[in-house]
């Protein structure tokens, strides 16, 4: 089999990736390089880019300007890397892509809560880099990921704009092409022997709900046992956050809020509104209403997107009423 460098020796062909390849250099540390692609090259805002690091936005300007500084002062100019550079920057440049679809999938500021201007540019990102590296897992599980997460796109969103959460999502509406394209990549992925992946593991949960023809039929078991093997390959309280999630739904709102309580003492998540707002849903499957509407408001405070903002609004009101019929 062709090794990594092999592969990589060929033209990436993208103008844009070059410049995220460029961008993402070794001089750089790996939190530096990420800032630096999203602002500069793929422009997202200081903002936008602190809340998917769940860091300030003076910590994620300052890396910015350093990383600026650095490249400036090395003397470097733009370059195609090849080979083991090249090498070496790839998952760098996969957490970017990643980063930018995350940001169209679901935005953190405006009006719209999706821009799939930015998924769809991602996806094509993600797809060029397939064919640069096609033996490395991490892309494939990458594609996979954008491609399941994708195919719900139209059932995302209801006539005016508002969310549709995953259970209530008309599946009918579901992208069966794309649901096709993404298991083939990740099918991909394990054969290369990515299974384990962030990318990869990620994607085999999506898969799960993909694979799903009713919300009922979901595996929650296997998906939370997906979500103990991610918070082993990565420590993060957002995915610890979804594991609460997956918890909940296989044993109980009681064995999920668990989960959450004590993931309310994590300073990461301080103002991050999804952990409200999955306290308030199992506060709310367990009948504890007016809980469950703080629990609400405090999301909705915290949010920095309309429709996510009126979306937990409404839940809040729901929430309340139940309290009073109660």
């Amino acid at each position: 089999m062709p090794d990594l460098d092999s592969d990589l020796d060929d033209d990436i062909g993208d103008e844009l990736l070059r410049l995220i390849f460029t961008a993402c250099h070794p001089l750089l540390s790996r939190e530096a390089r990420a800032a630096l692609a999203l602002r500069m090259i793929c422009g997202l805002t200081t903002e936008e880019i602190a809340r998917a690091f769940l860091l300030p936005d003076a910590t994620i300007a300052q890396r910015i300007v350093r990383a600026k500084r650095t490249l400036s002062e090395s003397g470097l100019a733009y370059e195609t890397p090849r080979g083991e550079k090249l090498s070496e920057r790839l998952s760098s440049v996969l957490e970017v892509v990643y980063l930018i679809f995350n940001e169209g999938y679901a935005a953190t500021r405006g009006k719209d809560w999706l821009r799939p201007q930015l998924c769809e540019e991602a996806l094509r990102m993600g797809r060029v880099l397939t064919s640069v590296a096609p033996h490395e897992p991490e892309a494939h599980g990458l594609l996979a990921l954008m491609e399941l997460n994708a195919s719900r796109t139209a059932a995302r969103t209801g006539a005016a704009g508002e969310p549709i959460l995953m259970l209530d999502q008309n599946r009918a509406l579901w992208d069966q092409l794309q649901i096709r394209r993404g298991m083939q990549a990740l099918r991909r992925a394990r054969e290369l022997g990515g299974t384990g992946g962030f990318y990869a593991l990620q994607a085999a949960i999506i898969a799960c709900h993909a694979q799903a023809r009713t919300a009922g039929d979901t595996d929650w078991p296997r998906i939370a046992e997906f979500y103990a093997e991610l918070a082993a390959v990565m420590h993060s309280p957002v995915i610890e956050l979804n594991r609460a999630v997956a918890v909940g739904m296989a044993e109980g709102p009681e064995a999920g809020l668990a989960i959450v309580d004590r993931l309310t003492r994590e300073p990461a998540l301080k103002s991050y509104h999804l952990l409200p707002s999955v306290r308030g849903d199992l506060l709310q499957k367990l009948g504890r209403y007016a809980e469950a509407r703080v629990a609400f408001e405090a999301a909705a405070s915290m949010a920095g997107n309309t429709r996510e903002h009126d979306l937990l609004k409404r839940r809040a009101a729901e929430a309340g009423d139940a309290a009073l019929s109660s």
